[in-house]
């Protein structure tokens, strides 16, 4: 069989530190499996009860290794006590490891590869104890694709989702109708669209909280696949055409937030001016590491996490915490001594040189982006007036 091709290309791997001895676990028997996929988890240490679970669905050619190296949720989740959970397909399946996000029997609930995922959350919650009503779901491309119809036959299941360079839900009943819908994409009202998702969603469930990321250079899932998501889950929750609040990120990153603002709303779009066809990440944050299909940009990890509001209540849009206490005069008559002090990150918090942020640390005063903020990544740090510390490149 032909594979539907939402990605293509060999990925470069290189490793980000990790902040515990934690791994990515296969997990041999999980339950019912009628779609054969594989599971994989990630459970950082000491991890405590009730945390949130995310699972996890990588793109065509990739899978589940390919995706925690790259994707920044490793680090995202040591920083906030996240549970990982990666769904991956086989070539049995699909000849390019693409979920079946276009074959009806794959996508109905408790049907398929959709009843494999349900499987994998059932499993990692009694497990490991987590918090049912914290379960989160995030896919790049045809896992993207896959994401969008999970939430909308298990909205009861999933508190929210992030479909990354997605298509809505059902916009194809078969393989060459997936074509049509990667690119160009479908012409479909809103409430045509939001038909689609009121046809899975099971009676007296609520739905789920949409992030929807897409770069406006992707040729490979146009753009206009994340607007008709956007308009898709909008209409689904009864909201109106226009945004609530819209705002400028990082990364050339405009979001827009529809029935609420960035703290509460029901559906996010996250629109990357100039990105191709990927997962945001951020290597300069330690957020990810860039290679095919891993698009250096924004932290797309961080914002998702901080949408749904597991990221430990961080806003990721305020700048790092901390003013000079006493700001250096113009013209200082005796100027004291700088101070310089080499520490690991954690450290460096701890004795309020610096402050943490979304897993990441930045220096009190200046701040400097100093990397991961774990007892791994050792940086150096020079007071230049009290209170204002700076990152010292090549150390003290």
């Amino acid at each position: 069989m032909t594979a539907v091709l939402l990605l293509a290309a060999t990925l470069v791997i290189t490793l980000a530190p990790r902040a515990s001895a934690a791994t990515l676990d296969p997990v041999s028997s999980f339950g019912s499996n009628p779609g054969g996929l594989a599971m994989y988890e990630y459970v950082p240490d000491d991890l405590p009860p009730n945390a949130p679970l995310v699972v996890l669905l990588h793109g065509c050619t990739q899978d589940a290794a390919a995706y925690h190296r790259h994707s920044g949720w490793a680090a995202q989740a040591e920083a906030s006590g996240i549970a990982l959970v990666y769904a991956e397909q086989n070539t049995v399946n699909n000849a390019s490891r693409c979920f079946n996000w276009f074959e009806p029997t794959d996508v109905a609930r408790d049907s398929g590869e959709a009843r494999s995922v349900r499987s994998m959350v059932e499993y990692a919650l009694d497990a490991h104890a987590l918090d049912a009503d914290r379960v989160h779901v995030s896919g790049l491309s045809a896992g993207g694709a896959m994401t969008a119809e999970l939430l909308a036959a298990y909205p009861d299941l999933f508190a929210g989702g992030s479909i990354v360079a997605g298509v809505p839900v059902g916009c194809a009943t078969g393989m060459i109708d997936a074509f049509t819908c990667m690119n160009p994409g479908k012409n479909r009202t809103p409430e045509q669209w939001g038909d689609e998702v009121r046809a899975k969603r099971p009676d007296g469930a609520d739905l789920p909280r949409i992030a929807v990321w897409h770069g406006t250079a992707d040729t490979t899932v146009a753009p206009a696949n994340g607007d008709a998501s956007v308009a898709q889950w909008g209409d689904a929750h009864g909201l109106p055409a226009d945004p609530d609040a819209t705002e400028s990120l990082p990364g050339s990153t405009t979001a827009s937030y529809y029935g609420g603002g960035a703290t509460d709303a029901a559906v996010a779009h996250f629109s990357v001016a100039g990105l191709g066809h990927g997962t945001p990440v951020d290597p300069t944050t330690d957020c990810g590491t860039a290679g095919a299909h891993f698009l250096a940009s924004i932290c797309s990890t961080a914002y998702t996490a901080w949408f749904w509001g597991i990221a430990d209540g961080v806003d990721p849009t305020d700048p790092p915490t901390g003013e000079p206490s006493e700001p250096p005069s113009d013209e200082p008559t005796d100027p004291p001594a700088a101070t310089c002090v080499t520490a690991h990150n954690a450290g460096h918090v701890a004795q309020g040189r610096a402050v943490p942020r979304l897993g990441l640390t930045y220096a009190v005063g200046s701040g400097d982006a100093l990397g991961l903020w774990n007892t791994a990544v050792t940086t150096s740090l020079t007071e230049t007036a009290p209170g204002y510390w700076r990152h010292t490149i090549g150390g003290c």
